[in-house]
């Protein structure tokens, strides 16, 4: 609700989309041309009958979680028959490779950052935005970046990675306020909308990102990053992030890659992130060019509505 306040209030309309909430039993709604099933979230049996009622049924979408995988290219777009309904479901998996569904980018979002970029002078100190899940090495990091020999300025926006910095600092810092640890200037960002979030990713000379959204956002923002991947059971998330690293590090030099990937597995808990700073922050200067190519190739692809939008208008073919 933080996100989208209004968002409380049903049947409202937010960038010209309806908002409904989800309540049992589910309310009588005719279903649309396609069906998008986020994230494996399960449409409720009654929806699904009036899908199957349809003289023409709709596109039926499961939009999947993001990954680097192989294993991605060869499942996008595959259809999946149901047994209780003459309906067939297809996985559309979002990715960063020519036969996956691409990224969520808006239109004008370059132009926007642009402006923002070449406007603004560069960062006297080195400026970095926090923005993670709860962090027990972090306190290593924030000892390594407070008694080093350069300044550096940290954002923390509100959230989870500020109760690790201030269990880390022995401080109860809230949005607002601002502290300096010796040659560390700490910075507590309140909440904010996406559009603000996109310009701090903007401004940044490095971003700590997490999860899926933050993470494409800052992909998008043409700066270098490092990605705090969901933690998964029997630690399966080190394999997409393994297979994200194997593609990010393309065109980079042997030990350019080896010293990001040390500190982005060391951030992911396998290591010591403290120990693998150093090599890190000297490779950032070459990491802020390789960063706006690899966005730069990103961008040639369809982004995940164009693609969408692609994948839906051959797709009625099959299901008329």
């Amino acid at each position: 609700m933080r996100l989208c306040p209004q968002a409380q209030h049903d049947g409202v309309r937010v960038a010209g989309v309806e908002l409904r909430h989800w309540v049992e039993p589910f309310a009588q709604a005719v279903p649309g041309d396609v069906v998008i099933e986020a994230f494996g979230c399960g449409l409720p049996a009654s929806h699904v009958q009036a899908m199957a009622a349809r003289k023409r049924p709709p596109v039926w979408i499961n939009l999947e979680y993001l990954s680097a995988e192989d294993w991605v290219r060869g499942c996008h777009g595959l259809a999946s028959p149901q047994a209780r309904v003459a309906l067939s479901k297809y996985f559309f998996f979002p990715g960063f490779t020519a036969g996956t569904g691409g990224l969520i980018r808006e239109s004008r979002l370059f132009e926007r950052r642009d402006r923002v970029q070449v406007g603004r002078p560069r960062n006297e100190v080195l400026t970095v935005s926090l923005f993670s899940y709860e962090q027990p090495a972090l306190a290593g990091l924030l000892h390594c970046w407070r008694t080093g020999s350069e300044p550096m300025c940290l954002l923390v926006p509100e959230g989870r990675a500020l109760s690790s910095v201030n269990t880390a600092l022995g401080v109860e810092l809230t949005a607002g306020q601002s502290a300096r640890f010796g040659v560390l200037q700490v910075e507590v960002l309140p909440f904010m909308d996406q559009e603000s979030y996109d310009e701090i990713l903007w401004q940044c000379d490095l971003n700590f990102v997490r999860g899926e959204d933050s993470f494409v956002r800052a992909q998008w923002a043409a700066r270098p990053l490092v990605w705090h991947i969901y933690p998964q059971e029997d630690e399966a998330h080190l394999k997409k992030l393994d297979a994200f690293l194997a593609l990010y590090c393309a065109g980079l030099a042997a030990s350019a890659a080896k010293a990001l990937a040390d500190f982005w597995h060391a951030w992911n808990g396998c290591g010591d992130p403290a120990a693998a700073w150093p090599g890190f922050a000297r490779i950032l200067p070459l990491l802020d060019a390789h960063a706006r190519h690899w966005c730069e190739g990103l961008g040639e692809q369809p982004s995940l509505v164009d693609a969408l939008w692609d994948f839906c208008r051959h797709a009625v073919g099959k299901t008329g």
